[in-house]
């Protein structure tokens, strides 16, 4: 028995030095505080400028409670997943991917079925939501100097998509460690311009008049108000919180407390990006606060409501955070196909690796800008996967894997607090799918492939 537990382990073992994904892409060189930037980057996204607009269906009160309840449990949610991680690294079964730990924890079923679908496709959706953000941002910034302009969304997405196709190139998840530091002083960047030129507006003539009620029928309120719960859900989202701990987890002890500190870093940032844009957007524009702010600042008649020169640089800010944002959620897929295609034995910029990670990752962007440019409407699908993906991720399978994991008394508070977070995020899962699918019907005559919208 002993010698056959021996062999298993050296076979794991074995198995853990010849993953090409893991050695090649997760590569474990970096920090807490590089994992404080990944963290940053893959929560603090372009999404948040839609806050305001969550907060027109929510009203104050509580559109104030959800964000507070969305920094809480996520904080909360994000430091048991990690003590998880802590945990199976201190025992040897050191956990590199969010399905490796439902697998270890749950069961392989679990893993194969449900998380490691779930994880990939809330990835990959951000992908084409960021490449189509990225389009959106640099037709704007057109309009604003070419009101009558020619050019069509889907150009502009392919142009953006160009900078992800070089970015995508960058080996591993450590060599994007500089690329989100610069995205974690652009996301506090274009936060800043938000809030001045809400305040700006705000106290300008021309907006003066804001109105707060909640409009439309007790039924399409109920709808409103459960997408807007599941937009700030989905904004302090993140699906790969495994793939940054271990990325950041060096060999060198102590393991504990690393991921405490990065979250901490992160959180500073996404409390003060999150209320202020949040706050600012809606006293600036009540209930007519747009899908995203900044299209707030230029109404369909009149002057702008800003410099150009300060849309510009605000939107600036959000095309080059919008890029590493894609290039974190792009890690993921690129670790499945490296441990497809590469061979650890020969070297990473050996050309039997290079090629093919070469075409695949190439293939990958491009298959992302292609599904952006053709479902210019993907921010309502992005709504259902929202919903079905980064609620289950990150308000429901933390707490269940560390009950599973540690098995606290059920006669202690821990467990009860995360039962009801997990049960209560379940049922807002289903009702937030609900909302969004209902959605899509509504727009479903608006939709065409290629829009210019």
């Amino acid at each position: 028995m002993g010698s056959a537990n021996t062999e298993g382990d050296s076979n794991g073992i074995k198995d853990r030095l010849l993953d090409a994904g893991a050695l090649f892409v997760l590569e474990s060189k970096g920090t807490w505080i590089h994992a404080g930037f990944h963290l940053t980057t893959s929560i603090v996204a372009p999404a948040l400028l839609s806050l305001p607009f969550s907060f027109a269906s929510l009203g104050w009160v509580a559109g104030v409670i959800c964000l507070t309840i969305g920094a809480v449990v996520t904080f909360y949610s994000y430091n048991l997943l990690s003590l998880v991680l802590e945990h199976l690294e201190l025992q040897g079964n050191r956990q590199m991917r969010f399905r490796d730990v439902s697998y270890h924890v749950m069961g392989p079923m679990w893993a194969k079925f449900l998380v490691g679908p779930i994880q990939f496709i809330v990835c990959y959706g951000s992908v084409i939501g960021c490449t189509l953000l990225g389009g959106q941002t640099l037709k704007f910034i057109y309009i604003i100097y070419h009101p009558d302009g020619e050019m069509k969304l889907y150009e502009f997405i392919v142009c953006f998509g160009g900078l992800m196709l070089i970015l995508a190139q960058m080996p591993s998840f450590h060599s994007l460690r500089h690329i989100n530091l610069v995205s974690f002083v652009l996301c506090l960047a274009y936060s800043t311009c938000a809030v001045i030129g809400c305040i700006e507006t705000g106290y300008s003539e021309e907006d003066s008049e804001k109105d707060y009620s909640l409009v439309g029928s007790t039924k399409s309120k109920l709808f409103a108000a459960l997408n807007s719960f599941s937009i700030i859900a989905t904004t302090f989202g993140n699906g790969i919180i495994p793939e940054i701990q271990c990325f950041q987890a060096t060999l060198a002890p102590p393991v504990s407390g690393k991921m405490f500190k990065a979250l901490s870093i992160c959180y500073a940032v996404v409390v003060s990006t999150f209320s202020s844009v949040a706050i600012s957007g809606y006293w600036a524009f009540g209930n007519k606060a747009d899908g995203t702010i900044f299209n707030n600042f230029v109404p369909s008649e009149g002057p702008l409501f800003l410099p150009k020169w300060f849309l510009l640089m605000a939107n600036m800010f959000v095309l080059l955070q919008g890029s590493a944002v894609g290039m974190v959620y792009l890690q993921p897929a690129f670790e499945v196909l490296e441990r497809k295609s590469a061979d650890v034995r020969q070297g990473r910029f050996s050309l039997r690796n290079l090629i093919p990670r070469l075409i695949l990752r190439t293939l990958a962007v491009a298959i992302a800008i292609l599904l952006a440019a053709m479902l210019p409407f993907f921010g309502d699908v992005n709504a259902v996967i929202g919903a079905f993906g980064f609620l289950p991720l990150d308000f429901v399978l933390p707490m269940v894997c560390y009950n599973l994991t540690f098995r606290p008394s059920k006669r202690g508070i821990i467990f009860w607090i995360n039962a009801i977070i997990a049960v209560a995020f379940s049922i807002m899962t289903v009702l937030g799918s609900v909302a969004a699918i209902r959605q899509i019907f509504l727009d479903a005559k608006n939709y065409k492939l290629f829009a210019n919208i």
